[in-house]
């Protein structure tokens, strides 16, 4: 490798051209030059992630769809694959989380080969609860692997809201 003073040597010499073509490429030749050393001295790189269908399938992160009604809440989580006693589903403070683990195993046996694979993962999703929200009186159920949360509102309560007006100096 060249260090500053040889690079800066070699650069004068270059300078001397024989004919025109020379002295339009030289410009050319230098850059390349510089970025093939810039290049070799860069960090290796790391290995790519796959993206593919499989991987993704593979990551739990549940999709969470809300709504809101007059008198509640509704929260449709989609945790397909997951058994609801795997799943846990609490208040803590303001919040409404939700956890869970995600096991998929597969084998897949041939004449010539075996193939098993095995991915594990866990989640959480942590939802912040408006305050007018019944949080004692909140209601979850699964089907199809899509678990519904009812959150009722408290009717009488009034939205926390004031305006604040702006003065100049």
């Amino acid at each position: 490798m060249l260090n500053m003073a040889d690079e800066m040597t070699l650069a004068k010499q270059s300078r001397e051209h024989t004919d025109l073509t020379d002295y339009l490429r030289e410009p050319f030749s230098r850059l390349r030059g510089e970025m093939d050393r810039m290049f070799d001295e860069f960090p290796p790189r790391f290995p790519a992630v796959r993206f593919g269908t499989r991987y993704l399938a593979s990551v739990p992160v549940p999709a969470v769809e809300m709504t809101e009604t007059d008198k509640d809440y509704r929260i449709s989580v989609e945790v397909p694959g997951i058994p609801h006693e795997d799943i846990d589903l609490a208040i803590e403070d303001d919040m409404l989380v939700l956890k869970g683990e995600k096991k998929e195993e597969r084998e897949e046996k041939e004449r010539d080969y075996s193939i098993s694979e095995r991915s594990y993962g866990s989640f959480e999703r942590r939802i912040s609860l408006p305050q007018d929200a019944l949080a004692d009186k909140i209601e979850a159920n699964t089907e199809n692997g899509v678990i519904k949360i009812i959150v009722p509102r408290n009717e009488k309560a009034s939205p926390e809201r004031r305006r604040i007006e702006i003065h100049t100096s």
